[in-house]
């Protein structure tokens, strides 16, 4: 009676050994290879709760006449660019007038005119920096000529180079030309000018290195190698030997043998800083000096640039400024002494020349 079930059950073993279950169809179809990188996420939309009357649902309308036009203009995209413009205008005018006055004085007015125009690139390893600065000053007084009291004409370029992105320290490059515009003169003597355009006229070209902050307000240059370059093209003065040419050559009369030198050259050592600061809200410093000995002729006699401005703004248009100026150079000579021959007996000496500047105007950038 038992082996019937055991047989059974042997058989059904063997069953199962044969024949196998398998977890995937034999003969299931390809898969699907598109891959889907994809991934959809809507947020549902909250259910209007309250319905106010007249909004038609089904059939909704736009409304503009709530709408107000555009004040200013849409500014369109425009590709960014790495050139920075300023140009500025300012007009200084002082003025003075004496109606009975018991402690005397004359009735003037002084006026000065300053433009500046720069032109600034910057772009990771590389800044160019390009300065134009124009400068003229009158003053009229009752009973007197108009006078002169400033003539400027300043252009200086550098450019520089540095190696990454995050040194400040640039090898540059730099030109600078200054003159003036009209002829000056030692008041009241006006027969004779001592200087006129070009006469003097500098040129400085050199090379070397400059500490620049990145936002541009503090430059440190120092150049081991800069040619100065000076010029005197009106004759009268080259023949007496001003700012340092070589002067003619005379005979025992007076009289000219050789004509003097128009040009000089020398070449030395130059160090210029430039610093921008806002001591307050409404007060500007800006600080200019240059330093320069020159090698061949007199090393250690430095010639000193120095300029000082403060800046008082009153608002937009307003502007209050105090500056200074010094210059000592050289070549430069005063006090000179003739004889009854016309001369020299004593070239002068050289001394330091220092102006004042106090003035209110307009100022204005465009």
């Amino acid at each position: 009676m038992l082996k019937k079930p055991c047989l059974f059950l042997i058989l059904l073993l063997n069953s199962f050994q044969f024949f196998p279950q398998e977890s995937i169809p034999q003969n299931q179809t390809e898969l699907d290879t598109t891959i889907v990188d994809t991934v959809v996420i809507r947020k549902e939309q909250d259910k209007v709760k309250y319905i106010l009357r007249g909004v038609n649902l089904r059939h909704p309308k736009v409304s503009f006449n709530n709408t107000k036009p555009l004040t200013k203009k849409i500014k369109r995209f425009r590709i960014p660019s790495f050139w920075e413009k300023i140009n500025l205008l300012g007009i200084n005018v002082s003025q003075v007038a004496f109606v009975n006055w018991n402690a005397g004085g004359n009735n003037s007015i002084t006026g000065l005119s300053n433009l500046k125009f720069e032109r600034n690139y910057k772009f990771r390893y590389v800044q160019w920096k390009n300065i134009l600065q124009l400068r003229y000053g009158l003053n009229a007084q009752e009973g007197q000529k108009l006078r002169k009291t400033d003539d400027v004409i300043r252009f200086s370029s550098t450019f520089g180079f540095r190696r990454d992105t995050i040194s400040n320290w640039y090898y540059s490059a730099r030109a600078n030309f200054n003159t003036q515009f009209s002829d000056g003169y030692k008041y009241p003597n006006r027969d004779n000018p001592i200087s006129r355009f070009m006469a003097p006229g500098y040129f400085f070209l050199g090379a070397g290195t400059s500490y620049i902050q990145e936002d541009g307000k503090f430059n440190l240059y120092i150049s081991p190698l800069t040619a100065k370059s000076t010029f005197v093209m009106d004759q009268d003065l080259a023949n007496k030997g001003s700012f340092g040419v070589e002067k003619a050559v005379l005979d025992a009369q007076g009289n000219i043998v050789q004509e003097g030198k128009n040009y000089f050259l020398e070449v030395g050592f130059l160090i210029t800083n430039t610093w921008e600061a806002q001591i307050a809200e409404n007060v500007g410093l800006n600080n200019r000096v240059s330093f320069y000995t020159d090698y061949l002729r007199q090393f250690g006699n430095i010639d000193v640039d120095w300029q000082l401005d403060l800046s008082l703004r009153v608002n937009k248009y307003i502007a209050t400024t105090l500056g200074t100026h010094l210059i000592y150079d050289d070549d430069i000579l005063f006090d000179e002494q003739l004889d009854a021959n016309g001369l020299t007996v004593d070239p002068g000496e050289p001394r330091i020349q220092f102006k004042q500047l106090f003035g209110v105007g307009i100022s204005y950038n465009f």
